[in-house]
């Protein structure tokens, strides 16, 4: 999907606030340590909704090969978002901070203070969230992840196949 038509799908889906079904989330918490349970009881019920079906997506798509720390970061990549606080539309206008001013404004805006930096702070969701991972005690693959999901392939340190795997779900 491309990415507009991916940020409106999305966009749409994080209006009405609803999580993963009951057995979804279940299903969630096997694949995660303890730790990263309380990483992902902080995101909010949309986020983890769409990260269910992106973990789901992967198990699909590589089957053997989609591992616990493979699985760990489809339900986690996104969970820097928490560091921002910010509701639907203030990641909105973050989402098109970035398309018009890149990402170079994460950095500098993160450094400011009131919701500009919360914008910044969301605009580095990556990092951040990698950072909370590494502390989670996640394994490598996982924090990588993390950071990595918004980089190009040949930035990526996973496993091309279970980067482009990841990629494609979370794009899907």
């Amino acid at each position: 999907m491309g990415g507009t038509a991916h940020l409106v799908k999305r966009f749409f889906g994080s209006v009405v606030p609803i999580g993963p079904t009951p057995a979804d989330a279940a299903w969630a918490l096997t694949h995660l340590l303890p730790d990263e349970v309380d990483v992902w009881s902080r995101m909010s019920k949309q986020d983890r909704r769409h990260a269910v079906g992106v973990a789901r997506r992967v198990e699909r798509a590589l089957g053997v090969e989609a591992a616990r720390p493979v699985l760990a970061a489809a339900l986690l990549h996104d969970c820097g978002k928490t560091v921002s606080g910010l509701g639907t539309y203030g990641r909105v206008i973050a989402t098109l901070s970035a398309k018009v001013g890149g990402h170079d404004v994460a950095a500098a805006w993160s450094e400011t203070q009131g919701f500009t930096r919360r914008v910044g702070l969301y605009l580095e969701h990556p990092r951040l969230g990698a950072d909370l991972l590494g502390i989670a005690g996640s394994a490598p693959l996982t924090v990588a992840w993390t950071a990595e999901h918004h980089l190009p392939p040949e930035e990526w340190t996973v496993p091309p196949a279970i980067g482009q795997a990841l990629k494609v779900a979370d794009d899907d």
